[in-house]
């Protein structure tokens, strides 16, 4: 069975709905289904990481990394309007559904395609890079999202990561400040903790 939300191809039947949630000061209109992360409603920590994340200085696009269907992503894309956001994850049901969402929501500032962890994404230079990783994907997983972050930021660009601290934040803290060399705990709440790191 490949019914986790990190799967390729979800092979759980699909049982589309819509609902609608208002982020970062807007409703949106979401379409999600079985087989995609937090189908019922945008999860307590992508809610976090939306309204904790400030957009550096730093010119060039956005990442989301591990879009699902794309609530950080989109809700960012509409904040930002003059930026590009890259939404990307290796599920094919979920990026369908970000792409009927970006549609529902008449947002155009977004490219969005397949990628395994950030291996498809040639693009560099990115002003920021946000993501709550697919932690249940194992460690090694979660932390290549730092590695391959790290290499497609511009300088002064910024890494954006919640996670909570019963699955791994104590962790993530440390791996991402020996890599980066900096690391700053930016928010926590209800065991989640937001976690920035700056490509110096």
């Amino acid at each position: 069975m490949t019914n986790h939300y990190f799967s390729q191809t979800p092979d759980s039947e699909s049982e589309p709905r819509f609902w609608e949630y208002s982020l970062k000061g807007r409703k949106f209109r979401f379409k999600t289904d079985a087989g995609v992360f937090s189908k019922k409603e945008v999860d307590f920590g992508s809610r976090l990481l939306i309204e904790t994340f400030k957009l550096p200085e730093t010119e060039g696009p956005i990442l989301d990394a591990g879009c699902g269907y794309g609530p950080i992503g989109l809700s960012i894309a509409h904040a930002f309007p003059d930026r590009i956001v890259h939404m990307i994850d290796v599920n094919q049901r979920a990026l369908s559904l970000a792409k009927d969402n970006a549609g529902l929501n008449q947002i155009q500032n977004v490219k969005i395609y397949e990628s395994d962890r950030l291996e498809g994404v040639e693009e560099r230079g990115f002003a920021a890079v946000l993501t709550n990783p697919p932690i249940r994907a194992g460690k090694k997983v979660v932390f290549d999202f730092f590695y391959q972050s790290y290499e497609r930021l511009a300088a002064g660009g910024t890494l954006w990561v919640v996670i909570q601290k019963k699955q791994g934040a104590p962790s993530a803290v440390k791996e991402i400040e020996s890599l980066f060399g900096n690391v700053e705990l930016v928010d926590r709440s209800k065991g989640y903790y937001i976690i920035k790191a700056e490509k110096r």
